[in-house]
C-alpha cells in the first residue's frame, strides 16, 4: 500500500539511510528501548515530515517499537526518491515522491489520513489540517500528535483559541533540546549548504539580507557573519530587532535594504515577506531564497506575473527578467532551500529533534486519554532526557545539585 516514483531506486536509499543511522547514537538507543517495549503496539502512525535520510530512521524507529507506518513528505521538492524506496522496501508504507503538483501532494497528505491513525507526527500542519476539514469522522482514532516547526505551532494555537482541535497536540518545537539546536544550528548550517551548492558563488563580501531574527534566523544570520558578508536584519518585533541591533548586525526596512542587498533568505513563518515594491528595488542579479516552512515568504507568483522574461538560470535556480532590465534569481522555487536545495539538517542535529519526537510518541501513547489540554509542552523530563543521553554518548560528565543546593533554590528564605 504505496505510491512512489521508483521502488528500484531502493538500494540508493537504503544507503542514505545507513549513513545518518551511524550518526544518530540517540535514535539507536531509542530504537533498543522500543524494540524490547513495543510501545506502538498495535497503533497506526501517520507521519508528515521532509522525506529525507533522517526521517526515514525516524520511521524505522516508530515501526520497530510495533508502530504500522504510514508516511509522506512535508514539501514536494524536499522528498528523495530513492529514500522512499528504500522504506517500502522494507514494509512500510509510503506516498510521496519528489517534484509532487499540488493535487499530487494533497492526495498524498489525504491517503496517510484515511487509513485511520492513532498517532499523528507532522511538519507544518498539514496532516492536522486534512483530518479536521476532511475526515472528521477519524479524529476519535486519534491518540494525539506532535509537530515539528513553528508554522505548525502557530496554526496549532490558532485552532485551539478557535475551540476547532480536537486532539491532543505535543508542541515538538517548543522543547529546548529542539529549538536552541535545530533552529538555530541546524538551519544555520543546512540553508547555507543548500546555498552555496546550488550557487557556487563567494559568500564573503557580500549584503545578505535575513528577513526575521528568531532561532532560526539567528543561526542563518551567523553562520552569514562566519562567511565573511556584511548581515542586514529585517524584523516586525522591536524586542527581536533589538537583538540583532545589540548582536552586531545592522536592522532596516525589507524595502529600504532591497537596494543593496546581494543574497535575500526569508525565515519568518509569515507571508508576502519580499514583495512587487521590493523586488523593483532590488540590484541586477540579486538572489533569492526561503528558509520558512512554506512558499508564500517570497511572492514567487507575484514576481513571475511582473516578469517580462524567465530562464532556468542553473539547476533549481529561475531567473526573472523584470521591466527595468534586471534579473532577479530565486532558488528552489522559492520553497525551504535547505532541503529543495540541499539534504536538510546534518544528522547528529536531527538526531536531537527526532529524539523528542519519538518519545513524544510514546509519551502520547501511554498517556491515551490522560491528557486534558489540547495544546501540550513536551514534558521536561523528556527534554533532559534526551539532553543528557547525547552528553553520555559525547562522554561529557556534568555537575548535580547538592542537597543543599535543591533546598537553597526551592526556598524563599536566604
Amino acid at each position: 500500500m504505496s505510491e512512489i516514483r521508483d521502488i528500484n531506486l531502493w538500494e540508493s536509499g537504503k544507503r542514505k539511510i545507513d549513513w545518518v543511522r551511524g550518526n544518530m547514537c540517540l535514535l539507536n538507543s531509542i530504537k533498543e528501548e522500543f524494540a524490547a517495549e513495543k510501545p506502538f503496539a498495535g497503533l497506526k502512525v501517520a507521519l508528515s515530515i521532509h522525506l529525507e535520510a533522517k526521517t526515514a530512521y525516524l520511521c524505522k524507529v516508530l515501526a520497530a517499537g510495533g508502530a504500522e507506518m504510514y508516511v509522506t513528505g512535508s514539501n514536494p521538492l524536499s522528498t528523495q526518491d530513492d529514500v522512499a524506496a528504500a522504506l517500502v522496501h522494507d514494509g512500510l508504507n509510503v506516498f510521496a515522491w519528489h517534484g509532487a503538483t499540488a493535487e499530487e501532494y494533497h492526495r498524498h497528505i489525504s491517503e496517510v489520513i484515511k487509513i485511520g491513525p492513532n498517532i499523528i507526527i507532522d511538519d507544518g500542519g498539514d496532516l492536522v489540517n486534512t483530518i479536521h476539514n476532511e475526515y472528521p469522522q477519524l479524529i476519535p482514532n486519534v491518540i494525539g500528535g506532535c509537530e515539528e516547526t513553528t508554522t505548525g505551532i502557530i496554526r496549532l494555537i490558532n485552532m485551539d483559541k478557535a475551540g476547532e482541535l480536537k486532539f491532543p497536540m505535543m508542541l515538538v518545537n517548543n522543547a529546548r533540546c529542539k529549538y536552541l539546536f535545530d533552529n538555530r544550528y541546524g538551519t544555520g548550517q543546512s540553508v547555507w549548504d543548500g546555498i552555496n551548492r546550488t550557487t557556487n558563488l563567494i559568500v564573503a563580501g557580500k549584503n545578505v539580507v535575513v528577513a526575521g531574527y528568531g532561532w532560526c534566523g539567528k543561526g542563518v544570520a551567523m553562520r552569514a557573519k562566519g562567511f565573511g558578508a556584511s548581515v542586514i536584519i529585517t524584523e516586525v518585533d522591536p524586542i527581536k530587532a533589538l537583538e540583532a541591533r545589540m548582536d552586531g548586525f545592522k536592522v532596516m526596512k525589507m524595502e529600504e535594504v532591497a537596494k543593496i542587498g546581494d543574497l535575500f533568505v526569508t525565515v519568518t513563518g509569515c507571508k508576502d515577506v519580499i514583495t512587487e515594491k521590493s523586488f523593483y528595488n532590488m540590484k541586477d542579479g540579486a538572489i533569492l531564497c526561503n528558509a520558512g516552512h512554506f512558499d508564500c515568504e517570497v511572492d514567487v507568483a507575484g514576481l513571475k506575473k511582473i516578469a517580462v522574461e524567465t530562464k532556468l538560470a542553473r539547476n533549481n535556480i529561475d531567473g526573472y527578467k523584470l521591466s527595468n532590465g534586471n534579473w532577479l534569481y530565486v532558488i528552489g522555487e522559492g520553497r525551504l532551500v535547505n532541503l529543495a536545495a540541499g539534504d536538510g539538517h546534518p544528522a547528529e542535529i536531527m538526531d536531537m529533534s527526532f529524539a523528542i519526537q519519538a518519545l513524544s510518541a510514546a509519551y502520547l501513547a501511554k498517556n491515551k486519554g490522560k491528557l486534558s489540554s489540547m495544546i501540550n509542552s513536551v514534558p521536561e523530563e523528556i527534554d533532559d532526557d534526551v539532553a543528557r543521553r547525547k552528553l553520555r554518548f559525547w562522554g561529557i560528565e556534568i555537575d548535580t545539585l547538592t542537597e543543599e543546593q535543591e533546598k537553597y533554590l526551592n526556598s524563599w528564605q536566604v
